[in-house]
């Protein structure tokens, strides 16, 4: 299955024409976020015939979605469907891959803080599990006890401190990560191998570079340094003990166009030239993917309330802001994104004789840099226009950021089939009732009795 940039681009018209005709969108409902089910599917195949060209025929290979970037149930429904699994953080995000039916086989335990009830669950559950560091290791031997063969595989998460991308909140293999074991720093290596030797039910290494603003050269070198320490350890325990590397995801996205840049196919031709040793069929092989299996499938879809002006310079104040797109707003230049514009039916607005007119695109919260983008050229935008903030399908849905108690806003996947849309509610908007229930509305009289 494919999806070109110019399918990507007439289904998304197609769907924001659709949302204003069915009424996701409106007075009421000011901001929607709509997800491609089709684009989805695309980019999960794409993951899976990329590698499938690289590994060795038999190779059990597991693209374990990292359901940070989507924590929405319907979403990881779809892309079990996909054949993908999930990689969880959290209790919470482990719970929402069961409700979406994944498999405990096919789900995989990464933290830096798990406490001793989520290993204890995870391996009751035969969950694989990624310990960070040496303490975490130790209570995961107190529990897994005496047990030759543990309920499910288990692993140790390494830094392979081969350096940090442009974006340094999302580089995890830097020299001071909080992330696994330094590996580099003194005596770290011999405590890896020594921890291998002195538990044989250890039998997977984990690393992950980064992701966002990380070239795909740097994260095939912290995966090299991966292998290159599996086949020490397996050599110094004489036996294939390590039979799995988990290389993380990590892919960047291209947010200036349509353009999918770099690909699957792109990065997985590149490990097989920089660790050609991994694809040989004696490692087993799990990823985590997640922004660049969603990111390019999703928009949020907001209405202008109101067009004024400052200063001479126009602004155009619209109901998406730093509630859905907090990174674009606190760090524009890291997370800038494209901003599509069209009339209140929906329609690509044209600019006007004059051409586009450089514009803020503000958002609701109550405060001044709560802006989308700063003096960009579009068509000139009126009261009842609708703005496009473009490839947010990941982390723009699932990490709402509840600023002035703004409510979520309504998500729903679409499907164009003969030129007809067709929605499926993922999550429903939130209420102004859930907005006071969660905020503690059934203890109002807590604090005022505490006398």
């Amino acid at each position: 299955m494919t999806s070109t940039p110019i399918a990507m681009a007439t289904r998304r018209e197609q769907a924001v024409r659709a949302a204003v005709q069915q009424g996701l969108l409106g007075p009421d409902q000011p901001v929607v976020g709509l997800l491609d089910v089709a684009g989805i599917r695309a980019a999960a195949a794409g993951l899976r015939a990329a590698f499938e060209e690289v590994v060795a025929p038999g190779t059990p290979v597991l693209h374990a979605f990292a359901v940070k970037a989507a924590s929405l149930v319907p979403v990881l429904r779809l892309l079990a469907d996909e054949g993908l699994g999930c990689e969880v953080a959290s209790p919470g995000e482990l719970a929402l891959a069961r409700a979406a039916g994944v498999t405990p086989d096919r789900i995989v335990l990464d933290s830096p803080a798990k406490t001793a009830a989520e290993l204890r669950e995870a391996l009751d559950l035969g969950i694989a599990v990624n310990a960070d560091n040496p303490q975490e290791l130790d209570r995961l031997g107190t529990l897994v006890g005496h047990r030759a063969t543990p309920p499910a595989p288990l692993g140790l998460r390494i830094n392979p401190q081969v350096g940090g991308g442009s974006i340094d909140a999302l580089s995890t293999a830097t020299a001071t990560s909080k992330f696994g074991v330094a590996l580099q720093d003194p005596g770290a290596r011999e405590w890896v191998v020594r921890a291998f030797t002195e538990r044989p039910w250890l039998t997977r290494l984990h690393a992950h570079v980064g992701s966002q603003g990380c070239p795909l050269e740097l994260m095939a070198a912290g995966i090299r340094v991966a292998y290159e320490l599996a086949e020490e350890i397996n050599e110094a325990v004489g036996r294939r003990q390590i039979d799995a590397l988990d290389i993380g995801g990590g892919l960047p996205v291209n947010f200036a166009s349509d353009e999918v840049t770099p690909d699957y196919r792109e990065y997985a031709q590149l490990l097989r030239n920089t660790v050609p040793g991994l694809f040989d069929g004696r490692y087993a092989l799990v990823t985590e993917f997640g922004r660049s299996l969603l990111a390019k499938s999703g928009l949020v879809l907001a209405r202008v309330e109101y067009a004024k002006s400052a200063g001479g310079r126009p602004i155009a104040v619209t109901h998406a802001g730093a509630q859905l797109a907090t990174r674009t707003v606190f760090a524009p230049d890291a997370w800038p994104l494209r901003v599509a514009a069209y009339d209140a039916e929906g329609r690509p607005k044209a600019a006007g004789p004059d051409g586009p007119i450089a514009q803020d695109i503000a958002g609701p919260c109550c405060f001044a840099g709560d802006l989308i983008a700063r003096d960009r050229p579009l068509p000139e935008l009126a009261p009842g226009d609708l703005v496009a903030l473009l490839d947010t399908g990941a982390y723009y849905f699932s990490n709402h950021f509840a600023y002035n108690s703004l409510p979520r806003p309504g998500v729903y996947g679409f499907d164009t089939t003969e030129g007809e849309v067709r929605f499926a509610t993922v999550r429903p908007p939130q209420t102004v009732g859930e907005i006071v229930a969660e905020s503690g509305a059934a203890y109002a009289l807590g604090l005022t009795r505490l006398r």
